[in-house]
């Protein structure tokens, strides 16, 4: 099982990477991948007012037996009142464990 981890220190400087990574805390994944991606869309309109923009990949054996957009929904439905602000924008990579490498 790997821990959950984040890239480049985001953790520091970006409040909301700590309150997405406490949100889906509830999947047990044994693999939580978020990159912080917010500084590749300063200037954009969703960037406004410090919305964040991340990527993740998720690997939860709550996915098993779900088709992908169930998986992303799931995750989404976890995260519904943060979109589309703290969180502008979120890409999501998801699988079940017994699914092999993304």
């Amino acid at each position: 099982m790997s821990a959950p981890s984040a890239h480049a220190g985001a953790a520091q400087t970006n409040p909301h990477l700590t309150l997405l990574q406490e949100r889906l805390a509830v999947l047990n994944a044994s693999q939580l991948d978020i990159q912080d991606e917010s500084h590749l869309h300063a200037g954009h309109a969703g960037n406004k007012g410090g919305a964040s923009h991340f990527r993740a990949t998720i690997v939860a054996e709550c996915f098993s037996n779900r088709p992908m957009v169930a998986q992303h929904r799931l995750v989404y439905d976890l995260l519904r009142d943060l979109i589309p602000f703290p969180i502008h924008a979120l890409a999501l990579t998801t699988r079940a464990p017994s699914k092999g490498n993304p």
